[in-house]
């Protein structure tokens, strides 16, 4: 009797008024938070859109003007982007939360289904052990290419477009790689770091849309806990 007692399923556990109450709040938290730290993303978006127009600007005032600044905000982009990634693993941890919630409490409520209490214990470790649910790598590569692959696509046209016509339309192909030189750095050289640099973060960026990939499968932004 004991092993076919022990055999049978536990029964499901049954929130009474207060703890439905508990959780509301709690859901409402985790939306806040979420929605401060995608604010805070937003913001450093801006930084870069901005820096990026004070450098076409600048570039572009007059044929005279250097590339230099369209080759010298690459490097505050990429910071921009190591401050966006660190922010985007706090964002992730508390829309996981939410979305945890909204899958497996919220939504059997509307559609009537008995859902697997399992999904409480995992949340619960998440609070008793929070971490972050992705690496900074991953992190960079998603904001990489949801945001940063545009700006970075801007900044490589707008250059060649700066070296091309400015001060004059280039005639020749060797022309044009002199006007890419920088003080006493060789043109050729400029060019096959400025190649070097873009086909990094294109390759940055599927490389990290891999790891999603083989992390989630083909699930991508359905999977809730990171």
């Amino acid at each position: 009797m004991s092993l076919m007692a022990s055999s049978e399923p536990s029964p499901q556990h049954t929130f009474d008024s207060a703890e439905m109450g508990a959780i509301a709040h709690l859901y409402r938290g985790e939306v806040y938070r979420s929605t401060i730290w995608r604010t805070r993303l937003d913001n450093t978006t801006n930084w870069s859109i901005v820096t990026m127009g004070i450098a076409l600007s600048t570039t572009f005032s007059s044929p005279e003007a250097s590339p230099l600044p369209l080759v010298l905000v690459g490097l505050l982009l990429a910071v921009f982007l190591g401050m966006e990634a660190r922010r985007y693993r706090y964002f992730n941890v508390w829309r996981a939360r939410a979305r945890w919630l909204e899958k497996n409490f919220y939504a059997p409520i509307f559609t009537g289904e008995a859902h697997d209490d399992s999904w409480k214990a995992i949340l619960a470790r998440d609070y008793t052990a929070p971490r972050h649910h992705i690496s900074f790598v991953r992190a960079a590569g998603r904001r990489l290419r949801r945001n940063y692959v545009w700006i970075l696509a801007i900044q490589a046209t707008a250059y060649y477009g700066k070296i091309a016509i400015h001060p004059t339309p280039a005639a020749t192909l060797t022309e044009l790689i002199d006007r890419a030189a920088v003080g006493p750095i060789p043109g050729w050289v400029v060019l096959i770091v400025g190649f070097a640099y873009n086909f990094g973060w294109l390759a940055f960026a599927l490389g990290t849309m891999w790891l999603d990939q083989r992390e989630h499968g083909t699930k991508g932004d359905q999977v809730a806990m990171g």
